[in-house]
């Protein structure tokens, strides 16, 4: 049995499809949950203040910023809330589009735009450019263009209705 560190209280949080248990401070954010408690490393530490995004999950496949949310935000047993982090996309459609459109050159904040892409996907699957491109901008890439990115969208969001289907779900 492990022993619960003081000012700390036992949660159930569910990640990625499965029901986990997590050890919190009321202050823990959603960002060092998944890295720290769970060793889920996908999403990023950056700039810690929501402005660059390379922390972005999903929540209920809404993209948030994780460095802003409190894990205590999303603890409800009546409701549990569904968190995915990019390890969950496992080879999704925008995946192979980043890939195909070399939308990433050092990679660190790729995990971010990936589940922004994604929320965008599932949210809006007949986004515009312009739509795209309004929501790429709450992230922030400093070694790449976001023309690659939106290309890429672009093609998840041709591909998925070519195929009738939505975007790919873990």
């Amino acid at each position: 049995m492990q022993r619960i560190k003081p000012g700390r209280a036992e949660h159930l949080i569910t990640v990625n499809g499965e029901q986990r248990r997590v050890s919190l401070r009321p202050a823990d954010t959603l960002l060092y949950t998944l890295r720290d408690e769970l060793g889920l490393t996908g999403a990023k530490p950056g700039c810690e203040n929501g402005d660059c995004g390379a922390c972005t999950v999903l929540v209920d496949d809404v993209p948030m910023k994780s460095c802003l949310l409190l894990t205590m935000e999303l603890v409800d047993e009546s409701r549990p809330r569904q968190i995915e982090t990019v390890e969950a996309l496992d080879r999704a459609a925008v995946q192979e589009q980043f890939l195909r459109h070399w939308a990433f050159q050092c990679g660190y904040c790729t995990s971010g735009f990936l589940m922004l892409a994604e929320g965008l996907c599932r949210q809006r699957p007949d986004a515009d450019a312009s739509e795209m491109l309004d929501w790429m901008r709450s992230n922030i890439c400093r070694c790449t263009s976001y023309a690659e990115l939106i290309h890429a969208v672009a093609d998840t969001l041709q591909r998925s209705a070519r195929e009738g289907a939505e975007p790919a779900h873990p």
